[in-house]
């Protein structure tokens, strides 16, 4: 879940700025970090497939699939791209990159900061999961599409001539297919690519690769045949994701978070995230949280110590439907990040429309 860059967290950035080259600066919004996905993408693969080094390195930062909104415009890769992205590997542009000529910017997106506590958790999440067992969910076909249209905006430091200022997207519709398998794809988003009709997600890549889905880049085919039980499913998200991220709890919440976003996680599934989160230390709930077109609900919380920011699952207080997710500066940091004042939305989406399609492109 992935092509551009509203998602990506300022945290994963490292303090000394001076990585991030000129380079990668100077590249369209959005494609430095399309050769961070295509670099990611080929170490994952290579992990999986080479004989077991003597002493492993360390992970490498998360890369997430085609609903975190990872770029993947059909280009070649130069070789003026291929060091923009090794520096992207270790300095990412907090939440996104300059502004493209198909979104325009906004005004910073700013909230209230809703009051936040762990009791009630497991009683929540637990009427969630319920929530989630009985609704409709209908299977995906060989030959359909998983289409997921949402609304989305997002807040990012945005660097010209050297000077640093906060920036912001406006709101804006974003739309994804996917065939369950994950090979065949498209995707409409401004933010991202600056056609209207949008891009292909379709694999191979212009350079041949298939990358295998794994749990930060699934398939509803991979997803059909994860674990169901709660304890058995954090353990494997806990192995998957180990050394990403800022923290392994704060990880795993954004794991799952990810996969509600923007995914179509088989029924059994489905439910089962909500009951495996509940297993997350550190996980609060805020009573009252807004989505990016308005519509306020509960969420589903936990605050990332190293970045101060934390991220929200909002759900109809009534049905317990997700609404969306933002991402919401809670606690000042230093250094660049000091533009980014609490109250701060670093991103934010509503889904308004999740569907089993019978076409590319074809919407409900």
């Amino acid at each position: 879940m992935n092509a551009s860059t509203p998602r990506q967290r300022p945290a994963e950035r490292e303090e000394d700025g001076t990585l991030f080259s000129r380079t990668a600066r100077d590249l369209p919004s959005g494609r430095h970090q399309f050769h961070k996905e295509r670099l990611m993408a080929r170490i994952h693969d290579e992990q999986h497939t080479a004989a077991p080094a003597p002493a492993p390195s360390p992970a490498p930062a998360a890369v997430r699939g085609w609903w975190r909104r990872l770029p993947r415009p059909a280009v070649t890769l130069p070789a003026a791209a291929v060091l923009a992205a090794a520096a992207v590997v270790a300095v990412t542009v907090t939440s996104g990159g300059p502004a493209r000529p198909g979104v325009a910017t906004a005004p910073l997106l700013t909230t209230p900061i809703g009051a936040a506590s762990a009791k009630g958790v497991p009683q929540l999440l637990d009427r969630i999961s319920l929530a989630a067992a009985e609704a409709g969910h209908p299977e995906v076909a060989s030959g359909q599409f998983v289409y997921i249209e949402s609304q989305v905006a997002d807040t990012f430091l945005k660097t010209v001539d050297g000077r640093t200022t906060l920036a912001a997207h406006a709101l804006h519709r974003r739309q994804v297919w996917k065939s369950p398998d994950g090979t065949r794809g498209w995707l409409i988003d401004p933010a991202v690519n600056d056609s209207p009709e949008g891009e292909t997600l379709s694999l191979p890549d212009e350079q041949g690769n298939t990358p295998k889905a794994h749990l930060n880049s699934p398939s509803y085919d991979y997803l059909s045949e994860l674990t169901t039980d709660p304890d058995a499913l954090l353990a494997k998200i806990y192995r998957e994701t180990e050394g990403q991220g800022n923290s392994p709890d704060q990880e795993a919440f954004t794991t799952i978070g990810d996969l509600l976003g923007e995914s179509y996680p088989p029924a059994g599934l489905y439910s089962a995230l909500f009951r495996t989160a509940a297993k997350i230390p550190g996980v609060v709930v805020v009573r009252d949280a807004v989505d990016a077109v308005g519509r306020h609900g509960v969420a589903v919380a936990r605050l990332d110590e190293t970045s101060g920011q934390r991220e929200e699952w909002i759900f109809d207080p009534k049905t317990y439907v997700f609404l969306g997710e933002r991402t919401v500066q809670v606690e000042r940091r230093t250094g660049e990040d000091t533009l980014i004042e609490p109250g701060t939305v670093t991103f934010t989406s509503a889904v308004t429309e999740r569907a089993v399609v019978d076409g590319m492109k074809q919407t409900p």
